[in-house]
Order: C-alpha cells, then sequence, then structure tokens
C-alpha cells in the first residue's frame, strides 16, 4: 500500500518496500512517488512510453551505486552481490549494468511510521564478506520534507559506493521549456564537464543556471557540472509560470553533479560519497523546500 504524508501545504506519496517499483535499480527503502504542494505536482515518472512503471524511476527514487554495485567485482558469475537497499542481486556477466533487470533476493525491511514521518530499516544479508545496515527516515515539514540516511557497514570488508536522488520533477505538468530555470550555487564552466549530451541544442548554459530554448524532444545529460570541484550540494528548480519554486539542499558538500533530463522531465543529481570500513557508519541529509515566488 502507499504510505501518505500530509499537511496543509504537502501531500507526500510513498510506496513501501514491496509496492509497486520492484525493479533492482532504486533503493526500495522509502519510495517517494509523488509530492504535492497546494494540489500542485512537482514529481514526474521516468518514461512516458507505455513501459511498465513498476520497473521505472518516478518522484523523487534515489540509488546507491550507480556505477558499480557493492561486492560486485568481486563477486563469481552466477553468484550474488549487494544493491544497496535493495537487496542480493544475481551477477550474470562481467560488467554492472544499472539498466538491467536482475534477478533479485530483497533484502528484510522493517517500517515504523508516525503522523509526519515514516523510517524504513533495512537490513542485509552477510555475503562475500559485504553487509550493511540502511536507515531512510522521510520527516514532512510545514513546506517541505527531509531525508535522513544512516549507513553502517556490519560486513567484513571495506567498501566504497555513492548515493544520490534522481529527482524525477516537474512542476505542474508543465513540459520542460521556456517556463523553467534550474539554478546551482557555484559557476557552470561547460568545458570542464565530463559529457556533455545536447542534441537539439535547446538546452542554454549560463554563469550559474540553465534555461531552455522550447521543449527538447530527445533526451539530454550534462555530468561533473562543477569540474570535478568540492561545492555545494543544492539546486534550485523555478517554473517562471505558476511562480513555484523546489530545491534540495545536502548536508555536504560534492564533487558530482549531474542533469539529466527529457520534454516532460528534469532531473538534478548531487551525489554523496562513501567510504566505510568494517563497523564504521555514516549519516546525510537532504532537505526539499517548497515555495510559491512572491
Amino acid at each position: 500500500m502507499t504510505h501518505i504524508l500530509k499537511n496543509k501545504n504537502l501531500e507526500i506519496k510513498i510506496d513501501l518496500p514491496l509496492e509497486n517499483y520492484n525493479f533492482s535499480r532504486f533503493d526500495w527503502t522509502g519510495k517517494i512517488a509523488d509530492v504535492k504542494f497546494k494540489n500542485i505536482q512537482l514529481a514526474t515518472v521516468e518514461r512516458t512510453d507505455g513501459q511498465n512503471e513498476n520497473s521505472l524511476g518516478k518522484g523523487f527514487y534515489n540509488e546507491f551505486g550507480i556505477d558499480t554495485a557493492l561486492g560486485f567485482d568481486d563477486t563469481e558469475i552466477g553468484s550474488w552481490f549487494h544493491k544497496i537497499g535493495v537487496g542480493l542481486l544475481k551477477k550474470e556477466d562481467s560488467q554492472y549494468l544499472f539498466s538491467k533487470n536482475y534477478e533479485l533476493r530483497p533484502a528484510e525491511f522493517h517500517i515504523s511510521a508516525e503522523s509526519d514521518r515514516i523510517l524504513i530499516r533495512c537490513k542485509s544479508q552477510d555475503t562475500n564478506g559485504y553487509a550493511y545496515l540502511l536507515l531512510k527516515e522521510i520527516q514532512l515539514a510545514e513546506s517541505g520534507f527531509t531525508l535522513k540516511y544512516y549507513l553502517q557497514n556490519t560486513g567484513e570488508k571495506e567498501f566504497s559506493t555513492d548515493e544520490y536522488v534522481h529527482n524525477f520533477t516537474a512542476i505542474n505538468k508543465d513540459l520542460i521549456g521556456s517556463k523553467y530555470v534550474l539554478k546551482f550555487p557555484f559557476q557552470l564552466n561547460p568545458e570542464l564537464f565530463a559529457e556533455t549530451v545536447n542534441p537539439e541544442l535547446k538546452v542554454a548554459i549560463g554563469q550559474n543556471e540553465f534555461k531552455f530554448k522550447g521543449t527538447p524532444e530527445q533526451q539530454f545529460f550534462f555530468s561533473n557540472l562543477s569540474g570535478d570541484k568540492n561545492v555545494d550540494a543544492s539546486w534550485q528548480l523555478i517554473n517562471l509560470e505558476s511562480k513555484i519554486a523546489i530545491s534540495e539542499s545536502g548536508s555536504f558538500q560534492t564533487n558530482k553533479v549531474n542533469l539529466w533530463g527529457w520534454k516532460h522531465v528534469i532531473c538534478p543529481e548531487l551525489f554523496y560519497k562513501i567510504n566505510l570500513k568494517p563497523g564504521q557508519s555514516t549519516e546525510w541529509t537532504r532537505k526539499y523546500n517548497i515555495y510559491k515566488l512572491k
């Protein structure tokens, strides 16, 4: 079933771990499928071409280890490796692909909820020396929400990974175009981007913002927006017509910021790096604010 956090301004729909989305990519703990601000929708879906919705991203889904899943490299083909927040995935070949639909065994999940928050606990099995405990709390505020994470390495091997929220954002279901401005707190230098995919040249890059010359019919993508420099982890998306803005700010600095989008969706992504020895843990937060511009 869907768990709903609601107040006079916001409604957040959260799919529980074993409900709806069942693919092997995005974290199953607290799958934020939709957010409404004063009954205006702020989130959308990954694709609109009729694919199975339960295998696609939506809302404010997050992911651990997009480039390589935990323990993948030293797992034999035919054996099992971890996808944090999901469970064990079966290794079928020598390359990890986040978009691949792996055979999976779900992790162990426990849920506790109050009127203004939900906490989901994910405990992994110990497999090939790797194990972890993940806690994720989604807390409702007057005009926003906070994601609080706790991750502990409970295995015998050190591990490195990262986490980001994909942010499948669209305000009032408006297509991406001249109504939108996406701002960052650092200077954009396209020459330092790791990758640029802008086939129609409809994405315009300013000093610290992205604007749009019409609606992109093809996907666009920009990686490493800060040029590998450590910057404050934040962004702000403004819909100039509806005068509604949404922002995300992390409790950390980041040197990896990506942007992906299509005609119906824009996705700024702030990555948090994680390196944990056995027994070590880390905590971080992501705060979202939604407000009407004057």
